[in-house]
This record gives structure tokens, C-alpha cells and sequence, in this order.
């Protein structure tokens, strides 16, 4: 029998303690290496869109698989490529759900969110604005979330967390450990490159070579920006393999044709001892939970 379920507002948050900054960067363009063959398994190579720029027509709710393309980013990939400790600040700081707004160019005044960190940092406009921003714009963020905590369960870790994404989740307390809904769960043992990463920077990517292991599980069903559950995912400082630990994660960028690499997911919670549970619902995608449309 399930235990009482506690309504997610009455959930204790550390939201009043975070620092709202801001932090910038401009819209980059596609990056493709001279001759740059990309490698199928069985052998073939092929030169394909993916990673960085504006992508017009990939949106998060999309499908994350059968696209022509390799990596391929939902929506406007912006950086700060001048300086590393600018870099990171922006990759660090930022969190999902945070506000973005356009401060140059054509767009200008335009406001979005962030809806993945990949390479680069992944904000997603409105059609109108999307049309309108071109490389080399300037974006701004407003950072909100880095620190985010629960104090009654501090055995759980959240990374890239706003709390306005925390709070469309419809997270639960039930039976003393967190109770979150994903789109899906995701066997440990398709998770492939990005394990080496720290779990606070940049996504690990599925091992999606296999298509008929991807059909059979219903992987190949995933879009972009749904929420997903790995069972013993350890995501505190790397992402390593602990009997009992649960982590709960966003796809982020689209499927690839090179070995050990498909679509990626970006840590969000996690926790070693079991104090996050989950269930199974389709709807649990970010394009919905912070009104960005209907997931496709």
C-alpha cells in the first residue's frame, strides 16, 4: 500500500537563500571540422548538421531520434567562448528553467528559457523571436537555482535546478523519500559517453547503436526534454554505477550515429540511498512543465 503523499507546496525549499545573477553570452554558429566524416557502426561515414547555432526547426518536445542530423540542439546554442572563467560561469550557474533575454540585435527585448546545457547553454524563444535571432547575438540569464536544496531530505542532490522546474515537476513526499514522474526509466547499461564528466557540467549521452534494443525498450520513443529515471546512477561528482541510487535526468540533444553515443540527458536529482522514487508517466516532459508547448 502507498504510503500518504505530501502536496508538493508543502515541500521545504532553500529557494529563498538563492542568489539571482546574471550572466551572458552570444549565439554561436555551427561548428563542422574540414572533411569531417562522421563514422556509422558497420563502417560508413557520412557529414551531418548537429551542435551548436540556431536550429529552426527542432524544438524541445520533439522526438530526440530520426533525425538527419548528429547531436542536434533544440532551439538557440549560445556560449562565451572569450574567456574560460566566463565560460563556466555560464555553464555552472545556469539552471533549467532559468529566464533568458535577448540584448542585441534584431530580437532584442525577446524572452525565453533555458532548456538544456549541452557543449553550450540551450535557450529556447517563441517562433517570432526564434526567426529573428542570428550568430553572434548577445543573451543574458537570469541565474536562479545553483544551491537549490530540500532541508527534510538532504540525502538528495539537485544539479541544474531552478526552482520554477522544480516546482511544474509535481515532485511528492511519500514514505520519506521524493517521489518524481519521468517519461521514462533508462536501463544502466545503455549509458555510454560522459560518465568520465563532472555530473555538474555538460550531459551523458544513451549508447543507442543498438536499434532493435532501442525499439524493444521503447527508447526510441524519447523526445526532447523528457524527464527520465536511471536506476543505481550514482550523478553526485561523475556518474558512476551504486546498487540502490536513483538519479532523475533531462534529455537534452538528439540521437548519433557514432558508437557509444546517441541522445544525451543532463542530470538534475540525485540520491545513493534510495531517497528518490518514481513513476512512469508519458506527459513528464519540460516543453509542457514550463509552457512550451505540447510535447509531440
Amino acid at each position: 500500500m502507498e504510503g500518504p503523499v505530501t502536496a508538493m507546496p508543502n515541500l521545504l525549499t532553500n529557494e529563498t537563500s538563492l542568489v539571482e545573477m546574471a550572466v551572458a553570452g552570444s549565439v554561436t554558429t555551427p561548428s563542422v571540422k574540414a572533411g569531417q566524416y562522421i563514422p556509422w557502426p558497420d563502417g560508413r561515414s557520412t557529414v551531418l548538421p548537429g551542435m551548436f547555432g540556431v536550429t529552426y526547426n527542432v524544438r524541445c518536445g520533439d522526438r530526440a531520434f530520426g533525425w538527419a542530423a548528429d547531436h542536434v540542439e533544440p532551439g538557440v546554442s549560445i556560449d562565451d567562448e572569450a574567456d574560460g572563467g566566463r565560460h563556466h560561469a555560464l555553464h555552472y550557474l545556469t539552471c533549467i528553467g532559468n529566464e533568458a533575454v535577448v540584448t542585441s540585435g534584431m530580437a532584442e527585448g525577446a524572452r525565453g528559457v533555458v532548456i538544456g546545457e549541452h557543449a553550450r547553454i540551450l535557450v529556447q524563444f517563441d517562433d517570432a523571436a526564434h526567426r529573428l535571432i542570428a550568430p553572434g547575438d548577445r543573451i543574458q540569464v537570469v541565474t536562479h537555482g545553483r544551491g537549490f536544496a530540500l532541508p527534510e531530505f538532504p540525502a538528495v542532490e539537485f544539479k541544474k535546478m531552478s526552482p520554477r522546474l522544480f516546482h511544474a515537476m509535481g515532485v511528492t513526499a511519500r514514505e520519506g523519500r521524493l517521489h518524481v514522474p519521468v517519461a521514462m526509466e533508462l536501463p544502466i547499461r545503455i549509458m555510454g559517453s560522459g560518465a568520465e564528466l563532472n555530473s555538474e557540467y555538460v550531459d551523458q549521452d544513451l549508447m543507442s547503436g543498438d536499434r532493435a534494443l532501442m525499439a524493444d525498450l521503447g527508447i526510441d520513443r524519447m523526445r526532447l526534454g523528457d524527464l527520465i529515471a536511471i536506476r543505481h546512477a550514482d550523478h553526485h561528482f561523475g556518474r558512476s554505477y551504486r546498487e540502490g541510487a536513483v538519479s532523475i535526468a533531462l534529455c537534452i540533444h538528439g540521437d548519433s550515429i557514432m558508437t557509444g553515443h546517441g541522445p544525451g540527458i543532463l542530470t538534475l536529482m540525485t540520491a545513493r540511498d534510495g531517497g528518490i522514487d518514481f513513476s512512469v508517466e508519458p506527459s513528464a516532459n519540460i516543453a509542457r512543465h514550463l509552457g512550451l508547448g505540447d510535447p509531440e
